[in-house]
């Protein structure tokens, strides 16, 4: 499996503190199937500032220290970077760490709003020929109430990623039936941990696809799969058309 998201460079955010850390999520990681993960930290979330030449070096430095421990986990560059007006500015000046240097790059709302300026800052990426990612959109507070703002983002190009751990209920109840409503309108394109450490904030990758498998079928179990081998290699993600989430149907037949 490939991890397209994860906090595991040590002491940069709020994931791995020591190398020990590090490692020992990497050994978890390599239990639950994962081969190559995506080491994606904070950045200007007003905690956490990585900017590209920071994590490359890191990278390096972990893929060395795992190479002599002989765990075999690839480790590939990233960033999660908070929207912010100075994206496009930013990327154009080598400060954003795209998804192992493809297209394709995480951007993070805020866990309680969506910027006004959200959509046309996410256009003007695609403009610019970027693909944004939206990360855990299932746990932000607005989306949540309103999620015909998300159809709209993914209706106009950007694409999403479910957090492993929202799928089987570890942020709660609210958040888990989110996250199928999103994937049932066809609004996610990826799975991913957003690992952070072994014990509070670990994968649970094998057992999120599992219930994808269970829940929606087999098929969107191997598309997810497949989109994360795509995004490594810079190719084209496989998307269906997306539609809007009609709560009142659902609750009619009591589906939640």
């Amino acid at each position: 499996m490939i991890d397209i998201h994860s906090h595991i460079l040590p002491g940069l955010d709020d994931g791995a503190q020591t190398e020990s850390d590090s490692i020992a999520l990497a050994r978890a990681a390599v239990k639950e199937g994962i081969s190559t993960i995506i080491a994606t930290p904070h950045h200007k979330n007003g905690l956490y500032h990585n900017e590209r030449d920071v994590i490359v070096k890191h990278v390096g430095y972990l893929n060395e220290l795992l190479r002599s421990n002989d765990i075999p986990l690839e480790v590939l560059p990233g960033q999660e970077t908070r929207i912010n007006g100075d994206l496009l500015k930013d990327l154009k000046n080598g400060k954003i760490q795209t998804l192992n240097d493809t297209k394709y790059l995480f951007v993070e709302l805020p866990f309680t709003t969506v910027p006004r300026y959200a959509e046309s800052l996410l256009f003007d990426l695609q403009v610019e020929g970027y693909v944004p990612i939206i990360v855990h959109p299932e746990r932000n507070q607005e989306l949540l109430e309103k999620p015909d703002l998300l159809y709209e983002f993914v209706r106009n190009g950007s694409l999403t990623q479910i957090t492993s751990g929202s799928l089987i209920g570890k942020f709660g109840k609210e958040v888990e039936q989110f996250s199928e409503e999103i994937i049932d309108a066809n609004l996610a394109h990826f799975i991913a941990s957003d690992a952070h450490d072994i014990k509070n904030r670990s994968f649970h990758l094998a057992e999120a696809y599992e219930k994808v498998s269970r829940t929606f079928g087999t098929n969107l179990q191997y598309t997810f799969m497949e989109n994360s081998k795509l995004l490594i290699d810079n190719l084209n993600v496989n998307r269906y058309e997306p539609v809007k989430i009609d709560r009142r149907r659902k609750r009619f037949f009591g589906l939640f």
